[in-house]
């Protein structure tokens, strides 16, 4: 009898084990699902915010005795735009850069009806992604306007600054869900090792009233727990890593790599699944050190 009782106990701890490994895995990997998700949109979003070009025209100096020290000015002050923080690069664009771009645009019967030195020299100034904002574009375009080698300044049109408005709102959405996953994977794998040291109750009283101190009771416990938490993040690792390589390669979706950000989404994993392991695992069995034996059948 005694054999079938242990064997019975050793077959519902490993099912024990097993669920909460199973649930610290699933819930895991929902939170690396919604981190996946944020960091490519993040990334996304970003590759179109510096899409996001303000052109500065040049005044349009045609003595051609002053063309050099002209060409030299736009230059120095193409250079002195490269050390603004909200630069990411800039483009020169030369007078005859300029009218053979209108030459490819307008064709080369129409060009020839067109005076070559209509076209302006100008500096394309791409924008580092966290300055395309509305207001923050507003001030750089009026700070532009008001160096005397700028003749006109323009931006691109006024929806798609309403377009980057709305990426903002979006990233912060998708934010708020991965944290109240984080909050839903808490609750779930404290309520799974909760079930599991519930069944050792009484083996964890036992211990107590033989003399066994608590730091020698927990220590098996929290081992056991790092165990299961290393097991469980692997797993949903393992997953994500699969479902990113089938959508990445399979389907052959745009996303942007950003293996930085990808290694700290999986160190945030493994973290998380430890930490809540052997938290949840050291408040339970706490809790039960405290408790009388009486009130062991009624926990």
């Amino acid at each position: 009898m005694a054999i079938q009782a242990d064997k019975f106990n050793n077959k519902r701890l490993r099912s024990s084990n097993i669920t909460v490994v199973v649930s610290i895995a699933l819930v895991l990997f929902l939170i690396g699902l919604m981190g996946l998700i944020l960091i490519n949109t993040s990334n996304y979003f970003n590759y179109l915010k510096q899409k996001f070009v303000v052109e500065a025209f040049l005044h349009n100096y045609i003595d051609k005795k002053d063309e050099s020290q002209v060409i030299d000015m736009q230059l120095a002050f193409k250079d002195s735009l490269q050390t603004k923080s909200y630069v990411k690069d800039v483009t020169f664009i030369s007078k005859e850069a300029a009218y053979q771009f209108a030459k490819m645009d307008l064709g080369p019967d129409k060009i020839n009806m067109v005076d070559k030195n209509i076209f302006p020299a100008s500096i394309q100034i791409t924008l580092q992604p966290e300055f395309v904002t509305e207001t923050r574009v507003d001030s750089i375009k009026k700070a532009l306007e008001k160096e005397a080698i700028v003749e006109e300044v323009k931006k691109d049109d006024q929806i798609m600054v309403e377009v980057y408005k709305n990426i903002d709102k979006i990233l912060m959405w998708i934010l708020g869900i991965a944290i109240i996953f984080l909050l839903i994977a808490i609750v779930l794998i404290n309520n799974s090792i909760r079930l599991r040291i519930f069944s050792k109750r009484f083996t964890i009283k036992t211990m107590q009233l033989v003399g066994a101190n608590r730091r020698f009771i927990l220590k098996p416990f929290l081992i056991q727990s790092l165990w299961l938490g290393l097991i469980g993040s692997g797993i949903a690792l393992v997953l994500l890593a699969l479902l990113w390589w089938y959508f990445s390669v399979k389907i052959d979706l745009p996303f942007i790599p950003d293996y930085q950000k990808y290694g700290m989404l999986a160190g945030a994993i493994m973290l998380t699944g430890v930490l809540i392991s052997i938290l949840s695992t050291f408040f339970i069995t706490f809790k039960f050190l405290k408790l009388r034996t009486d009130d062991l059948y009624y926990s």
